[in-house]
């Protein structure tokens, strides 16, 4: 009886033990995300709202580099994650947000002059909205016991179709500018904004549950642990501008 006893209160200690670890892991990941999005914040800010750097960003030819570093550092993230390091990977997270930070500074700049229906409060709007459902998303992934590996691949897929005809979107309107087809904020540039929308949403629930599963089979590898935090926080703060911008494109149509 003793035995038995012992053997019980080992299993919950190691399932107590257990629990924290994922917890602390997860919270890890969770953290550096919001850094993320904190530093990502004030550089956009600062981008769109300090004249002489809105004058050097968003004129031509620097406007280009802005418009395609996220685009290049994300396709080149597939490489470069192959064999990742935690220095590698953290790298990478940094140079992204830096470069996404970059590029949403246009709607700070576009706030500032009254243009396109953009003010502070529909970016505080957004924000606070693309918070709300990241937030439910995630809890919902973390605690399901449903596997979300089928769904999850399935807006793997969606989520690429609609980066290739949103590239092709961001290219024609320089080609054809007279076209309101191709317009910002024409229906169709909504429909693409609400497809990333909707596979970033799915993706988050996802991503979360694969994380636990990926604390699991690493069986407390720290090397691996580290890179893990660094690529679920990348994965979810590109899940987290694409909600936050279809939310913008919507509440700026208002």
């Amino acid at each position: 009886m003793n035995d038995f006893n012992t053997y019980m209160a080992h299993g919950r200690t190691m399932d107590a033990s257990v629990n924290e670890g994922l917890r602390s892991f997860m919270l890890g990941v969770y953290n550096k995300l919001a850094l993320g999005i904190a530093v990502s914040g004030i550089i956009a800010y600062v981008a769109g709202s300090v004249a002489p750097i809105s004058a050097a960003v968003y004129t031509a030819p620097m406007v280009y580099v802005v418009m395609f570093a996220p685009v290049a550092l994300i396709l080149g993230s597939m490489f470069m994650m192959k064999n990742p390091s935690p220095t590698g990977s953290a790298i990478l997270y940094w140079g992204i947000v830096v470069a996404l930070g970059l590029s949403m500074g246009v709607y700070f700049l576009m706030a500032n002059l009254n243009m396109g229906g953009m003010t502070h409060f529909v970016i505080t709007k957004a924000f606070l909205a693309t918070s709300a459902t990241f937030a439910g998303l995630s809890l919902f992934g973390y605690t399901t016991k449903r596997d979300l590996g089928p769904i999850g691949t399935f807006a793997i897929m969606g989520l690429w179709g609609a980066f290739i005809i949103g590239m092709l979107f961001a290219v024609l309107p320089m080609i054809f500018p007279s076209v309101p087809f191709l317009e910002v904020g024409s229906p169709m540039q909504l429909l693409i904004s609400g497809a990333f929308a909707l596979f970033s949403a799915i993706l988050v629930a996802w991503n979360t549950q694969s994380l636990k599963e990926t604390y699991f089979a690493l069986g407390g590898d720290q090397r691996g642990m580290a890179v893990a935090t660094n690529i679920g926080a990348l994965n979810f703060f590109i899940y987290f501008v694409n909600i936050f911008q279809f939310f913008l494109s919507m509440m700026s149509n208002d």
